[in-house]
């Protein structure tokens, strides 16, 4: 199980709106979640307040500097594993940076595919147990790897978003699931949007995986959320 099979949370601290939105989008276009803070201050407290894998902090920021807001969290014996993004790409400035307590150093410009390449190598050294690979609830089976989906012989074809809502009630199942655990991990939502987007989804979703078949398997909880189990009629 690598750092490349699961989702990662990410937090990107960029003061350039541009690069951020592509950052942003390139992540999550991989299966990731990414968030996003404009200045040092904001990542400082985004950056203490969440449960990041990975920071992928740009050295020179209004209001805190990259290394001064590194400086801060690893005083506060904050371990997580920061990438540290840089026009200043000389010896002596990634040698500043590790110092600092960054893990890794990115001069600019750089590829998105090398910066996804060293995320993943610091989402990997920093350890945890190991996701599953393959969910199973009843006869319902998603691969996590191949994006494969089945119920008993049949495989279902579902949509990008369709798939991350699935993985995410298989991975939880047997727990209820909040309309706002779904739009901050499914949808990277951390606001109501006030639109029934979610019960667009959870339709779609419930008549590809239950219709046709003798016992559903995703249940609305009424008042609660939602839930995906084997053996409830």
């Amino acid at each position: 199980m690598t750092a490349a099979d699961r989702t990662m949370r990410l937090l990107i601290i960029e003061d350039d709106r541009e690069s951020a939105d592509y950052l942003v989008k390139a992540f999550r276009e991989v299966g990731h979640i990414a968030d996003h803070a404009s200045d040092g201050e904001e990542g400082l407290a985004m950056a203490e307040s969440g449960d990041y894998d990975v920071l992928v902090v740009d050295r020179m920021l209004p209001k805190r500097d990259g290394l001064s807001l590194i400086g801060v969290l690893r005083e506060k014996d904050d371990s997580t594993p920061v990438l540290i993004l840089s026009a200043l790409g000389q010896v002596d400035d990634r040698i500043k940076g590790l110092r600092a307590g960054g893990d890794d150093y990115l001069p600019k410009p750089y590829s998105f595919a090398e910066l996804l390449a060293r995320v993943e190598v610091l989402s990997r050294r920093r350890g945890g147990p190991a996701e599953d690979t393959v969910y199973r609830v009843g006869d319902l089976e998603l691969d996590r790897l191949s994006h494969r989906v089945a119920r008993g012989k049949d495989e279902l074809t579902l949509q990008p978003r369709e798939f991350r809502l699935l993985e995410y009630l298989m991975k939880h199942a047997g727990q209820v699931v909040t309309r706002t655990m779904l739009l901050e991990n499914v949808w990277d939502y951390h606001f109501d949007p006030q639109t029934n987007v979610i019960d667009v989804h959870i339709s779609r979703l419930r008549s590809k995986i239950d219709k046709g078949f003798d016992r559903p398997l995703l249940h609305t909880i009424r008042g609660a959320g939602y839930m995906i189990r084997d053996g409830i009629r």
